[in-house]
C-alpha cells in the first residue's frame, strides 16, 4: 500500500500524465536513402535501425521508389524488413497530388510502380503515405484515389503529428559542415524542442476536436539528423510520459479510418479534421521552413 502511494505521489510531483490520459506515439519514416547520391546512406540507415533496436521499438518505413531503386538502395530497405519493421508505399517519384501537373491516373501509376518494386521486400504492407501529405486539390482526385486505395486493399498511412525535420536536417548538415568538431548539443536541443512543440500542438488539437489523445503517428524522415539524434528523440518522449507503440497498434485508432472532406485535402489527419470542424488559426501549410527559419536564425544554427 505504501509503495502504491509513493508511486502516485511521485507521478503527481513529476507532473506525469495519469494512466487514463497517457499519450502514445508510433514512429514512422519517409523516403528511404539513396546510396548513389548519399555516401553515408548505409551508415545513417544502420544508426536509425540500431536506435530502434536498442529501444525495442517497431516502426514503419515508407520508401519512395526513385530514391531506393538500386541494388544497394533496396538492400537498405530490406534491412528494415529483416529487423521486423513494416515497409509501406510512398509512390515511386514522390509527386504532389495537390499539384495541377499531377493527374489522378499518373498518381495511380506511380503507386503501382512502387508496389511492384517493393512488394517482395520483407515487411511489405499495403499502407500508403502521401508525399508531402497532399491528398488532392479537387474532389475528383481526392475521392478517385481514395476509391482506388480501397479497391486495392490499402490501409491508411496517415500521420497525426507532422513536423519539419527535413528542414532541421538541411540546417543541421550545413551547421555540421562548418562546425565539424563542435559539440552538437545546442542543435540537438533545438531539434528536440521543435519535435516536442509539434507533438504537444497536435495533441492539443486531438483533445480539442475529439476530446481525447489519439494514438499518434509521428512523421520523420530517413535523414542524417535522425540518424544522429533518434536515441534522444526516443528518450525525450519517454521522459515526458509518452508510450512509444508500434505503427500497427497506432493505426488501430478509429481516427485513421476517418476521411476529412476539406480541400485541398491532406496534412496531418488531426489538422484536416480540425479544419473540417472550423478550428481557427490553422497554419497552411501546416509545417514549413517559413516557420522554423527565424527560430534557427535567432539561435545562430
Amino acid at each position: 500500500m505504501k509503495k502504491s502511494l509513493f508511486i502516485l505521489w511521485a507521478a503527481l510531483l513529476l507532473g506525469l500524465p495519469s494512466i487514463s490520459q497517457a499519450q502514445s506515439i508510433a514512429l514512422s519514416f519517409d523516403d528511404g536513402l539513396d546510396p548513389r547520391t548519399q555516401p553515408l546512406a548505409s551508415s545513417w540507415n544502420s544508426s536509425i535501425l540500431e536506435a530502434l533496436s536498442n529501444a525495442q521499438i517497431k516502426s514503419i518505413l515508407f520508401p519512395a521508389g526513385k530514391r531506393v531503386d538500386s541494388p544497394a538502395g533496396l538492400n537498405l530497405v530490406r534491412d528494415w524488413g529483416k529487423a521486423g519493421h513494416a515497409v509501406g508505399n510512398h509512390t515511386y517519384s514522390h509527386l504532389n497530388l495537390c499539384s495541377k501537373q499531377t493527374t489522378l491516373e499518373q498518381f495511380i501509376t506511380e503507386t503501382e510502380r512502387n508496389e511492384a518494386l517493393l512488394k517482395d521486400i520483407p515487411g511489405w504492407t499495403k499502407r500508403l503515405r502521401f508525399p508531402y501529405l497532399k491528398e488532392g486539390e479537387t474532389v475528383s482526385k481526392r475521392d478517385g484515389f481514395r476509391t482506388w486505395l480501397t479497391d486495392h486493399g490499402y490501409k491508411s498511412g496517415a500521420v497525426s503529428i507532422d513536423a519539419s525535420d527535413w528542414y532541421y536536417n538541411k540546417r543541421y548538415l550545413a551547421w555540421r559542415a562548418s562546425h565539424p568538431d563542435d559539440d552538437p548539443s545546442q542543435f540537438r536541443i533545438a531539434y528536440l524542442n521543435h519535435l516536442w512543440n509539434r507533438a504537444t500542438y497536435y495533441d492539443s488539437l486531438s483533445e480539442q476536436i475529439l476530446h481525447r489523445s489519439v494514438k499518434h503517428v509521428l512523421l520523420l524522415h530517413t535523414k542524417a539528423i535522425n540518424a544522429a539524434f533518434l536515441p534522444d528523440i526516443i528518450a525525450m518522449f519517454r521522459s515526458k510520459g509518452w508510450t512509444i507503440i508500434s505503427p500497427e497498434e497506432a493505426y488501430e485508432d478509429p481516427i485513421y479510418a476517418m476521411t476529412p472532406m476539406g480541400l485541398p485535402a491532406g496534412e496531418s489527419i488531426l489538422w484536416a479534421l480540425a479544419k473540417q470542424n472550423g478550428v481557427k488559426d490553422l497554419r497552411y501549410p501546416a509545417e514549413s521552413d517559413v516557420y522554423e527559419k527565424p527560430l534557427l536564425d535567432k539561435l545562430g544554427l
